[in-house]
């Protein structure tokens, strides 16, 4: 089948209501169904959660445990889990079958919503799992699609290089305090879903050709309300939303018409007006940094000396040394 090209089949705006849906997909955690009760994947409180983040459309979560019984359950969301630390043996019990496995650090569970399945560890593992809501996998196809569900297929022992890095990306970003707000890691959920879509959907989608950037008026309207918003914690879900589209369609037009990615284009943004809340020798670095949209002062620190070439505070005072001395007033 040919490339569909994005502007071939002009469609109408989805509707707020509709992308507003993925902007309240955020799960507390990752749950499963057992007897009856939606409670916790496991009862050992994860060392790393992207819950308080509140990241559209995914929870990731990293533990390391004993070995253990995973007692049997079903999935409420579709599932995937990476070994990072352990080599051991593991039985899955699942649809009347005991299959038997070796893990090793890359070994890869990818389960769709509704799998059923308990799971026997006979040696400790240390491992990232998360939870994807359906509104993240619709939302990384293109307009055309009009597909409301996707299908993930069912793999219980795969080793794929390019997941794990990603899953170490959204770790990092998580571990860092996310600096960025959610709209990094969001990016990052963003890349997975496409990923995943390509690699691992049931059904097979056509490969889209997006050309020509958003339409200026949508364009105006996104860049209006990130300016005005700028101190806040920014979501490429709400970003999307109010371009009237789905969250990776936006992201690849809104990279065409302003040559960087959404959370790179807010970043620069921000040092801009950090550079200019710096020309005022009346305020802070700090209150530089909080004024521009930047919670935490380290990073902010760390990507204005990155971007413009030195820290705050030197180009505060460099600043300040080449004003122009203020007129002397004359007396008469």
């Amino acid at each position: 089948m040919a490339p569909v090209h994005a502007d071939d089949h002009p469609q109408a705006p989805r509707s707020v209501t509709q992308s507003s849906a993925t902007s309240r997909a955020v799960l507390s955690g990752i749950e499963v169904r057992r007897k009856g009760r939606v409670e916790p994947l496991l009862h050992a409180h994860p060392t790393l959660s992207s819950s308080p983040a509140r990241w559209s459309g995914v929870v990731l979560e990293e533990y390391s445990v004993p070995a253990c019984v995973i007692p049997r359950h079903e999935h409420v969301e579709n599932f995937l889990h990476v070994v990072l630390q352990g080599s051991v043996a593991y039985e899955v019990l699942t649809r009347g079958k005991t299959l038997h496995f070796s893990a090793n650090p890359g070994t890869t569970f990818i389960l769709p919503r509704g799998t059923v399945d308990e799971l026997r560890w006979n040696g400790p593992t240390h491992r990232i799992a998360a939870a994807i809501h359906p509104t993240l996998l619709v939302n990384a196809l293109d307009e055309t699609a009009h597909e409301r569900d996707i299908e993930l297929t069912e793999h219980w022992n795969s080793t794929d290089p390019n997941i794990m890095p990603l899953l170490l990306a959204m770790r990092a970003d998580l571990d860092a305090g996310s600096p960025a707000g959610r709209l990094y890691g969001e990016s990052l959920a963003n890349a997975l879903a496409v990923y995943l879509l390509k690699r691992y959907a049931v059904r097979q989608y056509s490969p889209v050709i997006y050309r020509g950037g958003l339409p200026r008026y949508r364009l105006k309207r996104v860049l209006d309300h990130i300016g005005d918003n700028l101190i806040d914690d920014l979501s490429l879900s709400q970003l999307a939303a109010i371009a009237g589209m789905s969250t990776h369609y936006f992201a690849e037009m809104f990279r065409q018409s302003t040559g960087c990615a959404p959370h790179r284009y807010v970043l620069l943004r921000r040092i801009e007006r950090a550079k200019g809340r710096l020309r005022d020798p009346k305020c802070s670095v700090i209150e530089a940094a909080l004024h521009a949209g930047f919670q935490n002062p380290s990073h902010f620190a760390r990507m204005f000396r990155k971007f413009v070439g030195m820290s705050p505070s030197v180009f505060q005072s460099r600043t300040r040394s080449t004003r122009p001395p203020a007129p002397i007033s004359s007396s008469r």
